[in-house]
């Protein structure tokens, strides 16, 4: 993976081809908006806080690109920096209705076909000397997650050269996410192409998936919506130092990641509440296989799907050895995008 020559219309990745697709389903939807809100307390150089982000805005192309479509199918079009002007302008705002202003800015939607993915607000509260909050809004199709890292980082390496009357000493990326995109679409090939590596993903997983149920019956206290809300929920809970350094030990004695053994437990619960053995759960995988990418705003994220057989016959050790072969071998075909295996199996 390297910065090379591009062709005319530089591809968007798999991963951003099924972004633009839910974009241009309805451009009005904040689902995919990524937001991060930073409180700033204290004097705030306004002028080295735009500036620097013009610097980061400059560092990474995918915060000046759009999607438009055409015949053959959407491109990544860089604007130059010139056409990228980043006004931080403190907008005055009570304190007791910062959170209703934040809200505002990132559950407004983006047509990334015609305007950059991509905004920033600051917000002076009026209430307290000193007191900002600075807002970043990415769609999907320009970031994830892991992105908000790289982004928040640079912003603050930048602000504090800027307020020092410097530049940026920061080293250029290595590659840009349109180098990346480019070379995934070499890498992997077409579908159409039965000896290509994306074919050979899609043979593997309508192996692995032959069969699975459509749905993993839980016991539930609510109904399931007619139409999805998109609304989120979290529980959290204690993991002891105990419960912590047993489940090492089990990862260690197995020669298994910790990820592997939870993931062999929250199975057995599954399997236990289902009355089932088949069992298939989702995770979130980086898609960041590539030192090159460490600190390349992007799309990389994927969804991959881990099945599990859940037998009461075999041992907790032996459940943790089946799934740590499993596992391995759904990361090492985790390229293809979730819809797409979807539609295939």
């Amino acid at each position: 993976l390297v910065a090379g020559p591009r062709p005319d219309r530089v591809p968007l990745s798999l991963a951003q081809s099924r972004m633009w697709f839910l974009n241009q389903f309805d451009t009005g939807s904040a689902v995919n908006n990524i937001p991060v809100a930073i409180r700033l307390s204290g004097s705030l150089d306004v002028v080295a806080l735009g500036a620097a982000v013009s610097d980061v805005v400059a560092r990474h192309e995918i915060l000046r690109t759009v999607y438009p479509g055409g015949a053959g199918g959407p491109v990544q079009r860089v604007l130059p920096v010139s056409a990228m002007p980043v006004g931080v302008v403190p907008v005055p705002v009570a304190a007791d209705a910062v959170l209703g202003e934040v809200a505002a800015v990132v559950s407004a939607g983006f047509d990334v076909t015609v305007e950059v993915p991509f905004r920033i607000r600051l917000f002076e509260v009026t209430d307290a000397v000193g007191e900002f909050v600075l807002v970043f809004v990415a769609h999907h199709i320009a970031a994830d997650g892991w992105s908000m890292g790289p982004l928040t980082r640079d912003v603050m390496v930048a602000y504090a050269a800027r307020s020092a009357g410097e530049v940026p000493g920061w080293a250029a990326l290595p590659v840009q996410y349109a180098d990346y995109s480019v070379w995934q679409r070499e890498l992997l090939g077409s579908e159409d192409d039965p000896a290509s590596l994306l074919s050979g993903q899609a043979r593997f997983w309508q192996t692995v998936l032959a069969g699975v149920p459509d749905e993993l019956n839980l016991p539930a206290d609510r109904a399931r919506p007619a139409v999805a809300s998109f609304a989120g929920g979290r529980v959290v809970f204690p993991v002891s130092s105990v419960t912590h350094r047993g489940l090492v030990r089990v990862a260690r004695s197995q020669n298994a990641t910790l990820f592997m053994v939870v993931h062999a437990a929250l199975a057995v619960l599954l399997a236990r509440l289902s009355g089932t053995e088949d069992i298939v759960v989702g995770t979130p995988v980086a898609g960041r296989g590539e030192a090159e990418l460490d600190s390349v705003i992007g799309m990389f994220v994927n969804t991959l799907v881990l099945r599990s057989r859940v037998s009461g016959g075999e041992s907790f050790e032996q459940l943790v050895a089946a799934t740590k072969d499993g596992d391995l071998a759904a990361f090492a075909h985790a390229d293809i995008p979730f819809e797409r295996l979807v539609e295939l199996v």
